[in-house]
């Protein structure tokens, strides 16, 4: 069995009743996010058959053609549901599009104060996407909802500190599809680019191929294996500066695949992946923490914003605005 290169946690030491469990699992998520803003998690309750099932939803979503795919890109939703074509997205400091395609969807169901988010856009031609993609947000989310009550405990907050904002944030599940490389998109192309998230967490579906690679802090790349049963989880830009840096939101890159070209000018598969972007609720304020401040050496170092100003600045940076 392929052994992972990160940090793997057990969510169940952390939900399963046992005290000093519970807290040895606050401490190593926050020493992972700390020090490399990655970890691996098993035993995170989202079920093996929602996730395979979302991923055969999702191949048969691609296979369409270009035209029928099209017709779910609305341009007044800036990319935030439905679908974006083909390297229309780049990462903020490139200029070279990333070799993907996706979907984006938010929650179905409703919140107690509703925000102002768009209405989810649904494929016709698959109707299997909309149960399979409802039913796998809902499963992430209430493994993120934990996550994040760790979180607020490792930065010494009230166990609650993020549960309304998960609950009516504006996080979204992308589905997204890397076709094969063909020989003309490199070598300025990458599947995406190196970059940072924005949002406080993100949760990491095992992905169909390997590819993932994380930068560490001696400036070397260092791949994360898609091992079945894992989710991979890193901190956002959102929770970094909320953190004042205790938290690092480390920069993470999806490799080109690195076989011979064929015949036919492709490189090896086609990939898949499913990233669940945790946000808060868009007045949600990102000043650094005072207990983070006086451990990251007095000073705020982040600036004072709310969660959509920094999401309406990324969106512009990465091309969706």
């Amino acid at each position: 069995m392929t052994a992972q290169t990160i940090p793997v946690l057990d969510l169940q030491d952390f939900i399963g009743g046992h005290e000093k469990k519970a807290n040895q699992f606050v401490q190593s998520l926050g020493d992972a996010l700390h020090k490399i803003g990655f970890f691996a998690l098993i035993n995170h309750g989202v079920e093996p058959r929602i996730i395979q099932a979302a991923y055969s939803a999702a191949e048969a979503f691609f296979a369409l053609s270009s035209d029928a795919k099209a017709q779910y890109e609305i341009a007044g939703l800036k990319g935030q549901r439905g679908f974006t074509q083909f390297g229309k997205e780049h990462a903020k400091d490139s200029d070279a599009p990333d070799l993907k395609e996706f979907w984006h969807l938010g929650r179905e169901r409703p919140t107690e104060h509703p925000v102002d988010y768009p209405d989810n856009v649904w494929p016709r031609e698959v109707p299997q996407f909309r149960p399979v993609m409802a039913t796998l947000f809902e499963e992430l989310e209430t493994c993120a909802d934990r996550l994040m009550a760790a979180c607020a405990q490792y930065l010494g907050q009230p166990a609650d500190f993020f549960s309304t904002q998960v609950k009516e944030g504006q996080t979204i599940l992308r589905v997204i599809h890397y076709p094969p490389v063909r020989a003309e998109d490199t070598p300025n192309s990458q599947r995406a680019a190196p970059h940072e998230d924005i949002n406080l967490i993100t949760l990491l579906c095992e992905a169909t191929t390997p590819g993932l690679e994380l930068l560490k802090a001696n400036g070397e790349w260092l791949a994360i294996e898609p091992i079945p049963g894992q989710i991979i989880v890193d901190t956002g830009d959102m929770l970094q500066a909320l953190s004042n840096g205790l938290l690092k939101s480390t920069t993470h890159r999806v490799v080109n695949p690195s076989s011979s070209c064929e015949p036919t000018g492709q490189r090896s598969s086609r990939r898949f992946s499913m990233p669940f972007f945790v946000h808060p609720r868009p007045d949600f304020d990102l000043t650094p923490l005072p207990t983070c401040i006086e451990q990251t050496g007095g000073k705020a170092i982040y600036p004072a914003e709310t969660a959509a100003e920094a999401l309406s600045k990324r969106l512009k940076e990465i091309g969706l605005i």
